[in-house]
């Protein structure tokens, strides 16, 4: 079974929004899983809505924090683990394979 990372790489805001600045609409996100000498990653984006109750200053903000946004906003985290651990699979017992053509000598 493969270690997963989750990291935000990017957060795109929306530079004045009322009383707010920096609001956060989109973040950018990578899943990495590693298993022994496979690993494999899930790149994606999520966009958020409208920042509503308690507002965190933009400089305020935690990985953790963010990440919570995004699986509370569509983002599935089991989902895109279980795709990272197939493609890790995929990649330790191939389910399809290229042998050499048999008429022609290695």
């Amino acid at each position: 079974m493969a270690s997963f990372t989750w990291n935000v790489t990017q957060m795109n805001c929306i530079p004045q929004d009322g009383s707010y600045s920096d609001v956060v609409v989109v973040v950018h996100w990578t899943c990495v899983g590693v298993q022994d000498q496979y690993s494999a990653s899930i790149y994606n984006t999520c966009q958020l809505p409208a920042p509503e109750g308690t507002f965190t200053p933009y400089a305020d903000l935690t990985q953790d924090q963010v990440l919570g946004w995004i699986w509370a906003n569509g983002v599935d985290q089991q989902a895109t683990e279980q795709a990272v651990q197939t493609n890790i699979d995929n990649q330790i017992n191939p389910p399809i394979v290229t042998p050499p053509l048999p008429w022609v000598q290695a």
